[in-house]
């Protein structure tokens, strides 16, 4: 393997722009790999009436639940596809949680690896189309559906080590 030096970084210290100012990708070859994880959540507001439905099982079409973790795993797996700079990084691990309370629907998803980088942008991938897998399912019950307050709640590994929310 060539050893080629990293593009200069941009003044400003933004190490995603060159030092012309135009994006790049960061060569992350030199880092070590690390076990990293990063947890994400967010909600989808729903109706009363969709919440009854998924709580009773009367979505009609099928399972909700399932085909939203489904998509959320898919969508981490897929990250480098839809965001232009993110790493494309060995996904290990994917656990998404959803959980139906009054008003709609907590997402939240834990991404786990062992690589070069971290998975904070895979996580947030994996709420985001977990959440529009369960939109698609019931938009016929409540086109008024709407995904909120989708973040990063936590994140271990790499050089920076353990990172939460408000500490």
């Amino acid at each position: 393997m060539t050893d080629s030096p990293q593009p200069e970084a941009h003044p400003s210290g933004l190490t995603h722009l060159d030092e012309s100012g135009a994006a790049r990708m960061v060569d992350v070859s030199r880092k070590d790999v690390s076990a990293r994880t990063a947890t994400a959540t967010g909600r989808v507001l729903l109706n009363p009436e969709t919440v009854a439905a998924l709580r009773g099982g009367g979505v009609p079409k099928g399972d909700a639940l399932a085909v939203a973790r489904i998509a959320g795993i898919q969508g981490a797996k897929r990250t480098p596809d839809l965001v232009p700079l993110c790493h494309p990084i060995a996904v290990h691990g994917v656990d998404v949680d959803l959980t139906v309370a009054d008003g709609g629907v907590d997402v939240s998803a834990t991404v786990r690896t062992a690589d070069r980088t971290g998975v904070e942008m895979e996580a947030l991938t994996c709420v985001m189309t977990a959440a529009l897998g369960l939109v698609d399912m019931v938009k016929a019950l409540d086109p008024e559906a709407e995904v909120t307050g989708v973040r990063v709640e936590e994140k271990t590994g790499g050089k920076k080590g353990h990172w939460r929310r408000g500490e």
